[in-house]
C-alpha cells in the first residue's frame, strides 16, 4: 500500500523513513483517551471491549487527541486482546485489573481450539479505520496490535502477571505448546494489522508490553521469530513498522532486527544510549510520562534533551517513554506538543 501524496509527505512518515522533516513529529501512546474529559464522557457506562467494537466510538475516541493537541499521528483506539475476543476467546477487561481470560491456555488442544482471524471477524475494524481515514485527512493513522509474547502471557496466565511464571514455565517446559501458541498469536496479530492497513492505516505499531521480563537469549530463541513473522507480514504491505516494548533496554538491538523500521524506546533508557543499539533505524520516544506533572519549564527542558539526542538517529518520532498516565493534565500535553513541533531543527 502506498500512502496518498499528502500523507506520504507528512512529518511522521518522513521521520519513520529517515527523511528530512519540517519539525520533529510527535504523538503519544495511549493518547486516544485516558486523560481526556471528552473521552471519559463518551466511555461512561461503556465497557472497554464494547468501545473497541463500536466504529463510531472508535472514530470519536481516536480523533479526540488529534483535535485537542494537533499531534502528527493518530493511534487507532483498540486493545491488545481485542482480536482474541473477536475470534471467540472467552475474555473480558475488568476495570482496575485488565484482561481476564476465563479458560487459560495450558495444552496443545487449547491452542488448536483458538480460531485464526479473518477480516470477517472484525468488520467493525474496517469500518472504523475507513471512517478515521476520511476524518484525519493529512494526519496518518497508526495501526495497533499486541506482540505475540505479551498476548500469550495473558492467555497462559489468565490475566496480568508480574512474574509471568506460568508463561515461562510453558516456554521452557512445553516448547511444542509454546511454539504452537506463538504461531497462532502471530498469525492473529498479523491478520489484525493487515485489516487495518487494507482499510487505510499508514503505519503500524507492535506493542510488546511484557517483553522486558525476558533475557536476550530467551527473547531471541523463543519470541523474536514470532514477532518477526508479524513484522514481516506488515512490511509486505509497504507501511512503516514501529516495535515497542517496556523495560527492554537489553533487547533493543534484537527488537530492531526482528523487522522494525522504528524502535520504540521506553523512558528507562536514555535515548542517547539507545540510538547506537538500534542500527540504521529510526527511534521513537522517550520522555518519562511523569514529567508532564513537573513544572512546564522542567518538562520542556527535558523534552529538548530528548529531541537533541534523537538527532543522532536515522529518524526520530517524539513520544513519551510509555503511555499517557490517566491523571495527566491535557493542557500540559498540549504545551508539550507545541514545544516539540516548534523546536528548532
Amino acid at each position: 500500500m502506498t500512502a496518498r501524496p499528502d500523507l506520504h509527505d507528512s512529518a511522521f512518515l518522513r521521520a519513520t523513513r529517515g527523511e528530512p522533516v519540517p519539525h520533529t513529529p510527535v504523538w503519544f501512546m495511549r493518547q486516544a483517551g485516558r486523560s481526556l474529559p471528552e473521552y471519559l464522557k463518551v466511555r461512561e457506562g461503556v465497557g472497554m471491549l464494547e468501545s473497541c467494537m463500536n466504529p463510531e466510538l472508535v472514530v470519536e475516541i481516536t480523533m479526540q487527541p488529534v483535535r485537542r493537541y494537533g499531534v502528527d499521528a493518530a493511534i487507532f483506539f483498540s486493545d491488545i486482546v481485542l482480536p482474541l475476543k473477536a475470534v471467540g476467546v472467552d475474555l473480558d477487561i475488568k476495570p482496575g485489573v485488565g484482561p481476564v481470560v476465563a479458560e487459560p491456555v495450558r495444552t496443545l488442544a487449547d491452542v488448536e481450539a483458538i480460531p485464526d482471524l479473518t477480516p470477517d471477524d472484525v468488520p467493525f475494524i474496517t469500518e472504523a479505520v475507513r471512517g478515521l481515514v476520511g476524518e484525519l485527512g493529512a494526519t496518518p493513522l497508526i495501526g495497533f496490535a499486541g506482540a505475540p509474547f505479551t498476548v500469550a502471557s495473558y492467555l497462559v496466565e489468565g490475566g496480568p502477571s508480574k512474574e509471568h511464571a506460568r508463561t515461562k514455565a510453558m516456554m521452557f517446559g512445553a516448547p511444542d505448546v509454546w511454539d504452537a501458541l506463538m504461531r497462532k498469536i502471530s498469525g492473529i496479530s498479523a491478520a489484525y494489522l493487515e485489516v487495518q492497513v487494507a482499510a487505510g492505516a499508514s503505519a503500524v505499531q507492535l506493542f510488546d508490553s511484557w517483553a522486558g521480563a525476558l533475557t536476550p537469549r530467551d527473547y531471541e530463541t523463543h519470541v523474536m521469530p514470532h514477532s518477526a513473522r508479524v513484522l514481516e507480514r506488515a512490511g509486505a504491505l509497504g507501511v512503516p513498522r514501529i516495535h515497542f516494548g517496556v523495560g527492554t533496554s537489553n533487547l533493543l538491538t534484537l527488537m530492531g532486527e526482528a523487522g522494525a523500521d522504528v524502535v520504540g524506546v521506553d523512558w528507562r533508557t536514555p535515548l542517547a544510549s539507545a540510538v547506537p543499539l538500534v542500527g540504521d533505524r529510526a527511534v521513537q520516544g522517550n520522555l518519562d510520562p511523569t514529567l508532564v506533572f513537573a513544572p512546564t519549564d522542567v518538562m520542556t527542558a527535558r523534552a529538548g534533551e530528548v529531541i537533541e539526542a534523537g538527532r543522532a538517529a536515522k529518524g526520530h518520532v517524539f513520544n513519551l517513554g510509555h503511555g499517557v498516565i490517566p491523571s495527566t493534565d491535557p493542557d500540559q500535553l498540549k504545551r508539550l506538543t507545541e514545544f516539540v513541533q516548534t523546536y528548532p531543527l
